[in-house]
């Protein structure tokens, strides 16, 4: 299946300000932005992404720009390749590849079997098999509470605890099936696994702690007035972003004249917007799409 970028119009848009300036697209994917960013800066600009996934750097070779260049880490590592106050504007597409969902061999969705991997850099870190036939039943409760905000997952990790016990889980359909057995009642409306497939896989690449790592030296990079636009796919991510980016009091002592100040690094210019009707119904998957844009103060 083709990875159709979510909110490809808007997000770009915002984005670019200066079509001269330094740009970064933190998640090429199937480099749907990357390539529209291209088609509006000039050649003097400047465009770098970045993808941990083998198979997008690999894909990203026949973008045959000079302007262009991938570097194969996460976007965590933004500082090691930029002075501060150099960026125009940098771009988060937080959602999970169709690329990755649709190939089995992946291991990130419960629709199609294969081994149960979910690491977006399988050289890096280990298989979600690995950790699940292993982890104390504590520990995977945490996950899915945590990351897949899953009512029922006491039942589900004790389900995992007692299937392992007798046979290892090590494709996506054993973990499926393990869930979607012991879950009561009946939910019509999305699959019994897919809270928990999202907890592990937040869980197994770290999401959450990547994202506000990058966060950290993305607003150090930008110039004043740069812009971030984030596109993000489920209430953890929107939340973390909203939380990071809120400006907050700082409070000074009772006799001092100033009791409190706004600290306010970012101004939020554009807040909730969602992908369209035509755009949904081109692409299903783009109708959790949140994308939010700050810029630098």
């Amino acid at each position: 299946m083709l990875h159709f970028p979510v909110l490809l119009e808007e997000s770009v848009e915002f984005l670019i300000t200066n079509p001269d300036g330094n740009y970064i697209d933190c998640t090429f994917g199937r480099g749907g932005h990357s390539q529209r960013i291209l088609k509006k800066i000039s050649s003097q600009a400047k465009l770098t992404s970045f993808d941990k996934d083998a198979e997008a750097y690999k894909f990203a070779q026949q973008f045959k720009a000079s302007n262009f260049s991938i570097n194969h880490e996460s976007f965590n590592c933004l500082s090691k390749h930029f002075d501060e106050s150099s960026i125009d504007g940098i771009l988060y597409d937080l959602g999970t590849c169709s690329t990755h969902l649709d190939n089995g061999e992946r291991g990130f969705s419960f629709m199609r079997n294969g081994p149960l991997d979910m690491r977006f850099n399988t050289k890096k870190g280990q298989p979600l098999s690995d950790w699940i036939n292993t982890a104390p039943f504590e520990e995977i409760l945490n996950v899915l509470y945590e990351y897949g905000d899953e009512k029922h997952a006491k039942l589900i990790s004790n389900a995992i605890i007692d299937h392992r016990e007798k046979q290892k889980i090590l494709t996506t359909f054993d973990l499926a099936n393990i869930i979607e057995d012991c879950y009561p009642g009946k939910r019509k409306k999305i699959h019994p696994a897919t809270k928990s497939f999202q907890a592990f896989r937040i869980f197994i690449n770290n999401e959450l702690n990547e994202i506000t790592e990058s966060l950290n030296q993305a607003k150090k990079l930008l110039k004043k007035n740069g812009i971030i636009v984030v596109i993000s796919f489920h209430s953890l991510e929107d939340n973390l972003v909203k939380s990071y980016f809120k400006s907050h009091k700082v409070e000074y002592p009772k006799d001092i004249p100033i009791n409190s100040i706004e600290n306010q690094e970012f101004k939020c210019i554009a807040k909730k917007i969602r992908a369209s009707k035509d755009e949904v119904s081109i692409n299903p998957r783009s109708r959790s799409a949140i994308m939010r844009v700050f810029k630098k103060l």
